[in-house]
């Protein structure tokens, strides 16, 4: 692999500012739900600034310990600094569940950005933010949150922004950051022009003006921030978690459309090994939507989560499940059960690169004969979303390479530290990173299947994984690892496949010696990152967390939520590919 002079110039990225509010976050376990819902926008190639508020209940419980301890005359100033802790609390618990899914997160409370506030202590408005510190870590990470509700004040130190001060901030931080939209993630999946819950027939608004959502929307939205978002011309969406669909607030006359059907379902998961008790845990959190049948696995009697589990595909697929979600792993096992139920004209997810790179053109005619669906986002890159950053690519891909092996990556990095290599695969092994049989990662076949799937994605060209020329960490000396860096580089297993002038495709997996301000050289541990070329010459960097349960179990779940989606026919209205409405 040639060692360039420059790193590549880094595409920007939309930024979307998201406002979860206590009746999304009522507990803590609703933290791996508000994670999948920005997981759903990174991967879509958005940034994110998460506005979060307390768990539900805990503000309430603030203000009134503030009131037994403090009495009636409590003075405000003392009980705003008592409210904050509960938004405090939260954005730095969505943080970590972020972190533990493979994003790069971070929390800046009020005081690292300056967002500053004027008003009384309990009702106060947002003045002033430092955006530029804000963008700054914005470029370093995927999702940055913020707490909701609070600011600092010249005068009281801290300040609260009355009720519902979350819809506030999130209209606040889309005007100062210039944010394309501000999606409010509510209860409700919209506007609607009664209250759902209490008559059937409520007609749902797909678009509306601002002083019709402040008529319509009556303790759904802040008043101050429909009155903010006015006066700034910020685009506000209004939907539920996991939803395509939004009202969509703006400068636009009223529209109602149909709202999307709610229905549970069917859902099969076959294979409940690392990756699968992960997907198992993000299906039963969410129980209004999901029906989990029979689990398939090698031996039933091992596992005691509150499901049916099975050793037989007929009894999983007995049930005409609408999804299907294929994560038991080994090639040819695999791909019959994903044909299995692809004849049925399910919905398949799988993670499964060697079953995808063995037999594409097979199991893409099968789904589209039998009107089924194949997803395997979690294929190539775990939680790195490279296969949607090149399906959003205009104008065509030149080149993909990248660092696509989180197993051989922590084997590397381990080594590295002077770690002997049965030390380092006995540790990637007890984290659930490296296999019983390392084999098919150490010596290159695990990169090799997925440059294939690569190759398919990005040149529309077979490419078969035998005939790529690889290089095992086997061959490697006992301190090569070491000895790159103290020539000022790292060692990595770098993965490429590129278009030719003749219209093939050429790929290679090697062991390159990387200076350490390569791009790919940051990728530590079980980190993948990709460098994209397009045909303008543009390079578009991917990161992730290519291995381990939560990383692989978010951007299968992701999946899952498309193929919901398509199912139930929820496709997107105005606003949702809108850039924000300026004069």
């Amino acid at each position: 692999m040639s060692r360039p002079d420059d790193k590549p110039e880094v595409q920007a990225k939309r930024l979307c500012v998201l406002k979860f509010g206590s009746s999304v976050l009522e507990r803590e376990e609703d933290y791996p739900k508000v994670v999948a819902e920005i997981y759903r926008h990174v991967r879509d190639g958005e940034k994110v600034v998460a506005v979060v508020s307390a768990l539900a209940g805990e503000t309430d419980a603030l203000l009134a310990q503030a009131h037994r301890v403090g009495g009636n005359a409590a003075p405000d100033g003392l009980v705003a600094r008592l409210a904050r802790v509960g938004e405090l609390q939260s954005a730095a618990l969505l943080s970590l569940a972020l972190s533990k899914a493979g994003l790069r997160a971070c929390t800046l409370d009020p005081h690292e950005m300056a967002l500053v506030a004027e008003g009384s202590p309990l009702d106060s408005n947002l003045a002033g933010l430092d955006s530029e510190s804000v963008w700054a870590r914005i470029n370093e990470n995927d999702a940055v949150v913020v707490p909701g509700f609070i600011a600092d004040h010249a005068e009281h130190g801290v300040v609260t922004l009355g009720r519902g001060g979350t819809d506030l901030s999130a209209v606040f931080f889309a005007d100062r950051l210039n944010a394309h939209r501000v999606r409010l993630v509510k209860d409700v999946d919209g506007v609607y022009d009664q209250d759902p819950a209490r008559n059937a027939r409520a007609e749902r608004f797909s678009q509306m003006s601002y002083a019709e959502a402040e008529e319509a929307s009556s303790g759904l939205i802040q008043v101050k921030a429909i009155h903010a978002a006015d006066e700034k011309d910020v685009l506000i969406e209004v939907a539920a978690l996991g939803s395509l669909e939004a009202t969509t607030i703006a400068r636009l006359p009223a529209a109602k459309s149909c709202p999307p059907r709610s229905e549970r379902l069917k859902v099969a998961l076959l294979g409940c090994g690392s990756v699968g008790g992960g997907v198992l845990q993000l299906l039963l959190a969410q129980p209004e939507l999901f029906q989990v049948g029979p689990v398939l696995v090698r031996t039933p009697v091992q596992h005691n989560e509150n499901v049916v589990f099975t050793q037989s595909l007929d009894d999983a697929l007995a049930d005409d499940p609408d999804v299907v979600i294929e994560l038991v792993g080994g090639t040819e096992l695999a791909a019959d059960a994903i044909h299995s139920a692809l004849a049925r004209g399910a919905q398949v997810v799988t993670a499964n690169k060697a079953a995808l790179a063995r037999h594409w053109d097979s199991l893409h005619a099968c789904a589209a004969r039998h009107g089924g669906g194949l997803r395997f986002s979690a294929a190539v890159g775990g939680g790195a979303p490279i296969i949607e950053t090149l399906r959003r690519i205009t104008g065509g891909v030149v080149s993909v390479e990248g660092v696509m092996n989180g197993t051989c990556n922590y084997l590397l990095s381990r080594l590295a530290e002077g770690w002997t290599f049965e030390d380092a695969l006995r540790a990637a092994q007890r984290l659930g990173f490296a296999e019983a049989d390392p084999t098919a990662d150490v010596d290159g076949h695990d990169a090799a299947d997925k440059l294939t799937v690569l190759a398919r994605e990005a040149f529309g060209i077979a490419l078969q994984p035998a005939l790529v020329p690889k290089a095992s960490l086997s061959d490697l000396q006992p301190r090569a690892a070491l000895e790159a860096l103290e020539r000022g580089e790292v060692l990595k297993q770098v993965g490429r496949v590129r278009l030719l002038p003749d219209g093939s495709v050429e790929a290679e997996v090697q062991l390159a010696s990387l200076p350490l301000d390569h791009p790919l050289a940051a990728a530590r541990d079980e980190e993948n990152r990709f460098l994209v070329t397009d045909s303008a010459g543009n390079v578009h960097d991917v990161f992730g967390k290519g291995a381990g349960r939560w990383p692989t179990a978010t951007a299968v779940f992701a999946d899952v939520m498309d193929a919901q989606r398509a199912l139930l026919g929820r496709r997107p209205v105005v606003g949702e590919k809108s850039v924000r409405l300026r004069a």
